[in-house]
């Protein structure tokens, strides 16, 4: 990898720019996730230095190739679809998982969580355009997944996370958010229902603009990578 990683600098400063704006306009302070699936450590912690203090990993076995490089200033959450055989190398190494889609994977999560004598802070998550080829619960399915996983030992429900279709994806956000409002004035009992996680490098600004709490940018903050690896 080439040495000079200033384009990381040019590239945060400008999502910086646009995401102030669009949180100057919503009225809120969303947090920046800079997510490194394929991304080399140095280039990770280059953005570490620069501020960047929220890390999204999406894959458990890049992750564990990689966490004792990172500086550990900077916290990490798994975003990426997640097997219950696998919940076991990353509790208490990361300080939330963002892709909880069913009460099994929230069971083990919530298992492993006290057996290890620490709380998972969790997110749920939604597939809010109904699209067969991603990961997560049924908008109408979401109120009783919130229950379940609400009465768990060793988690907190924090909020949601969704991935919305690319096409038409502001209307998709849209959507979401008030899905999240419905579920925060209906209380639910034992959910916080403190994060709202949306928005990537597309559609970041959108999100924001939609009441994201949390933007996952990759791409735009490394460059294009290569998917495949």
């Amino acid at each position: 990898m080439d040495n000079d990683l200033s384009y990381i600098d040019e590239n945060l400063r400008r999502i910086r720019y646009r995401a102030g704006e669009a949180a100057a306009k919503a009225g809120t302070s969303p947090r920046i996730m800079a997510v490194t699936k394929t991304v080399p450590p140095e280039a990770v912690n280059h953005a570490i230095s620069l501020g960047i203090d929220l890390l999204g990993e999406n894959r458990v076995q890049e992750f564990l190739s990689k966490q004792d490089s990172y500086d550990k200033s900077a916290e990490v959450h798994m975003i990426g679809h997640l097997q219950t055989n696998k919940v076991k190398y990353i509790i208490g190494s990361v300080t939330m998982i963002q892709s909880v889609d069913s009460i099994r994977l929230a069971s083990e999560i919530s298992r492993l969580s006290l057996a290890r004598g620490v709380v998972t802070d969790v997110l749920c998550e939604v597939n809010i355009g109904g699209e067969d080829s991603k990961s997560g619960v049924a908008p109408e399915e979401l109120r009783a997944l919130l229950e379940q996983a609400a009465q768990l030992e060793g988690i907190r429900v924090k909020g949601l996370m969704t991935i919305p279709p690319p096409t038409d994806s502001d209307v998709f956000l849209g959507r979401m958010e008030e899905l999240f409002h419905k579920l925060r004035d209906q209380a639910v009992l034992g959910v916080s229902m403190d994060e709202l996680s949306m928005g990537m490098t597309h559609d970041y600004a959108e999100a924001i603009a939609h009441g994201s709490t949390i933007v996952r940018i990759g791409t735009g903050l490394f460059g294009a990578r290569d998917y495949s690896k």
